[in-house]
């Protein structure tokens, strides 16, 4: 299926055999993914407990040479649920978790989960002023950090809003030897729970769909990150369609893993598929091209989670005889192009793209059930493609003051009505939640919640993503606000004001970051190696701007927003950008040189890799 064709009826029914087989395991999904009863007891706490009753002695976890069952896991995290308990936390609390990926962050996410405390997944990237925003935004009793990250958690210490004596510590090294004293300060988690009861707490049966899981931490347009609630019903959503309508994996399903586990796609969407078929989770700490399919094959993996710039890194590597000798069959992720959909299908012998959509904070999604190239696959949720007026950078509205849907084929914004069967979680800040809120869409006093994506209908209820509207981008996987950026680079002494905005480079997924700036200086006297290093401080690399336009001055509108439309479309190309100075950061360097015509074509060239 190419990116502009529909689905046709034909195809749909050659589909419908293996549907059929599957339609138990996808009703199953479904109901589960719709409890409303609001004193049944979900969550995450509740299904590992049904996954240990499923297979008690399988393999839960991997990690290095570590394993663990799923017996042995669940009484790691009764443990932990059981000493904050003795500490007075309950539902409710937060408590930020800052470890990277690996066994001690999923133990502690799920023994908190059981007793109802929210883990805020701050992203390991952040550093200084982002990360002291997005610990305080929360308000939390406690921290747990990773001895990995104890530097950039002791940098911004002072400037947190934590109750004394509330930092935990766990080292970084196997669970099963003596972790040593804690860092002057902290306390060592895993010696304190070491000698706690390791039954089921029974505060795992009152956990209820509508109570806190997790904080995950959004980029939006209105500058630092925003921390959106995700409740245990919102789990128990991913638990049912992804888990087990769409990804069914099995107790001899082994998950390999490199996203980052602060991230939805990972966090919820994989690892709770893994819990939803008792199948076992294999862990890296972070992505390696080189590593990837020897971890496969160490793990004996037959399934991984990707995002698309984790499939082109490993399309881009050398072609090798053993691209094929694996297990893994199906594939869990978004962002996979259609432009190498199906050479890393047959380069590697995949079977099945179980691409999907959701958002941390939205309350619609989709999945590929039905294994279709170049889509996000099917929602069963009620949804609308809606008319998008890019100039306005607004939803269209018709002359009786409504909202259009589009055609099959046409392009629009994503929006899904807010009702109780779909409610709209949202935010910790009230007006930010507003925001997001369409009123008065197809009927007066109807509420939908803006997606802010534009997806192109292809037919029975599948659609593929196009873009992101507004000045959010992605970039490495992750969402870049332009606002953020813009802020730090603002506080630079030689920049007067920057604008920054994405721009495609030939043969990656995303945008990259480019930065139009106007200098307090002349250009010669920039200092761009010190530039460099100060947004390496501030900003986690996916945010660096690669990109750099000099600017005399910024255009602004009639009610003084960047113009962005003619800095976007002219991007980096120095025969459109005749006149203003260009510099790049390439790959592997530590500075921003000019950007030259024969540095330009070799980024055409795919010479360098970004």
């Amino acid at each position: 299926m190419s990116h502009s064709d529909v689905i046709t009826l034909g195809q749909v029914a050659k589909k419908v055999p293996g549907f059929l087989t599957r339609l138990p395991s996808m009703v199953k999904g479904l109901r589960l993914s719709t409890v409303n009863d609001p004193k049944r007891s979900v969550g995450l706490g509740w299904a590992l407990e049904k996954a240990v009753q499923r297979n008690p002695h399988g393999t839960a976890l991997l990690y290095k040479e570590q394993s663990y069952t799923y017996t042995q896991f669940n009484q790691w995290a009764n443990r932990i649920a059981h000493y904050f308990l003795g500490q007075g936390l309950g539902k409710g609390d937060v408590v930020v978790v800052f470890i990277e990926n690996r066994p001690e962050l999923l133990a502690t996410v799920t023994g908190l989960a059981k007793i109802g405390v929210i883990s805020a997944l701050v992203n390991t990237s952040q550093r200084d002023k982002v990360l002291t925003h997005s610990i305080n935004l929360v308000k939390p009793v406690a921290a747990i950090i990773g001895e990995e990250l104890r530097p950039a958690f002791e940098a911004v210490h002072p400037n947190l809003t934590l109750p004394k004596d509330s930092v935990y510590w766990f080292a970084d090294q196997d669970v099963h030897q003596d972790p040593g004293e804690a860092p002057e300060g902290m306390i060592n988690l895993q010696r304190v729970s070491a000698r706690m009861p390791v039954f089921n707490p029974p505060t795992s049966q009152y956990i209820y769909s509508k109570d806190g899981l997790f904080y995950v931490y959004t980029s939006g347009t209105t500058g630092m990150p925003k921390a959106a609630v995700f409740t245990h019903g919102r789990w128990m959503k991913a638990y049912g369609a992804f888990g087990l309508g769409s990804a069914r994996l099995g107790p001899q399903d082994v998950l390999y893993i490199t996203l980052p586990l602060y991230h939805a796609t990972a966090m919820v969407v994989c690892w709770g598929s893994c819990i939803a078929g008792a199948a076992g989770i294999a862990l890296r700490r972070k992505f390696s091209a080189r590593e990837f399919w020897n971890d496969i094959r160490f793990f004996k993996a037959t399934a991984f989670g990707y995002v698309g710039e984790l499939c082109r890194y490993l399309m881009e590597s050398p072609a090798d005889e053993r691209d094929r000798e694996h297990r893994v069959r199906k594939i869990i992720g978004n962002g996979l192009r259609p432009g190498i959909w199906m050479p890393f299908k047959q380069r590697f012998g995949i079977e099945e793209v179980l691409e999907l959509y959701a958002s941390s904070e939205g309350n619609v999604g989709f999945t590929n059930i039905f294994n279709f190239d170049n889509t996000v696959g099917f929602s069963p949720l009620p949804y609308s493609l809606v008319a998008y007026d890019k100039e306005a950078d607004q939803p269209a509205r018709g002359r009786d003051g409504f909202m259009k849907k589009v055609k099959r084929g046409e392009v629009g914004l994503l929006i899904a009505e807010i009702t109780d069967k779909m409610p709209f979680d949202g935010y910790t800040e009230s007006a930010k939640n507003e925001a997001c809120i369409l009123h008065d869409v197809f009927v007066k006093g109807d509420r939908y919640f803006n997606t802010g994506d534009l997806l192109r209908d292809i037919g029975f209820r599948h659609a593929q993503f196009v873009d992101r509207t507004g000045d959010t981008f992605r970039w490495k996987g992750e969402n870049v606000s332009t606002t953020e950026v813009e802020n730090i680079m603002g506080i630079f002494g030689q920049l007067v004001d920057a604008v920054v905005y994405g721009v495609e480079i030939p043969g990656t997924n995303g945008r990259a970051g480019m930065a139009a700036i106007t200098p307090r200086t002349e250009v010669k006297d920039i200092d761009f190696h010190m530039l460099y290093e100060y947004l390496r401080k501030e900003l986690p690399p996916y945010a660096l701007p690669v990109f750099i336009r000099i600017l005399q001055q910024l255009e602004t509108t009639g009610t003084f927003k960047y113009q962005k439309t003619n800095l976007k479309k002219e991007g980096f190309d120095p025969g459109q950008v005749q006149q203003d100075p260009l510099f790049v950061c390439l790959p592997g360097t530590h500075t921003y040189v000019p950007l030259t015509v024969e540095i330009y074509n070799n980024i055409l060239d795919g010479h360098y890799r970004f």
